[in-house]
């Protein structure tokens, strides 16, 4: 099997952690922390359209984080509202599509409808994809997965000896992204070596880099730098490297 060094990431997933601990080195409430780490992701965005990336999957919010205190859970809410009535021309003028996935319809009303305009507004756009993943977590998008399968059996619309990898691929809410559904490239920031109920499915054989900047101290030279990382490793996917000759 020959190997993928040097080759570039089509698909970077971003666990963007570290706002609260920024803040609180900056003697900042936690929200100011959860801004900036907004501003910033408008700032990876555009560098991460221009580099040539192809999907950027940015974890937002998951399913875990509803148990954080009420005050600091509904400012994250507002936060895609301010994010997308704001930064919308700015991805038409750079060709990216927005894409949404998690539990969408467990949103507050103004956050769920911000999301879907931002999907129509940006459909045409034919450059980078950028994903968010909001109210999501992997364990629950495989679990809604199987119950999927399981309906389409008992329904008889489905062979259960004909379920396979791609069966369950295609039951994911990754699957609208298609051949680029797993990610090449996991980065965690904030120095936390976990994946926190992240893609746990679709990072199977993805490449992991983990930094120690907080995600708004996390710049464009260092994605610079995760992706040249990246370069350097030899993908093998179970088989052997092609020795050379």
């Amino acid at each position: 099997m020959t190997t993928t060094k040097g080759h570039f990431p089509e698909h970077i997933a971003i666990i963007m952690d570290g706002n609260g601990r920024w803040a609180k080195a900056h003697h900042r409430p936690r929200a100011f922390g959860h801004k900036a780490g907004m501003d910033n992701v408008k700032t990876l965005t555009k560098a991460a359209s221009r580099m040539g990336i192809k999907v950027l999957t940015l974890y937002a919010f998951s399913t875990e984080n509803w148990k954080r205190p009420t005050d600091e859970v509904n400012y994250l809410m507002q936060l895609p509202i301010d994010f997308f009535n704001t930064f919308i021309p700015e991805l038409m003028a750079e060709n990216v599509k927005v894409n949404v996935m998690g539990f969408l319809e467990e949103l507050p009303e103004k956050t769920r409808q911000v999301t879907y305009q931002a999907m129509a507004d940006t459909a045409d756009n034919d450059g980078m994809i950028l994903n968010f993943a909001l109210n999501y977590g992997s364990r629950a998008e495989i679990t809604a997965a199987v119950q999927q399968i399981g309906r389409e059996v008992a329904n008889q619309k489905l062979d259960p000896e004909t379920i396979d990898e791609a069966t369950i691929s295609q039951h994911l809410m990754t699957t609208s992204l298609g051949a680029l559904a797993d990610p090449d490239l996991l980065i965690r920031t904030s120095g936390e070596l976990r994946l926190s109920n992240f893609l746990l499915w679709q990072l199977a054989y993805s490449e992991l880099y983990f930094s120690d900047a907080y995600w708004p101290d996390f710049t464009a030279d260092e994605l610079a730098s995760a992706i040249a990382v990246f370069q350097g490793r030899d993908r093998r996917f179970g088989g052997l490297a092609t020795e050379k000759k």
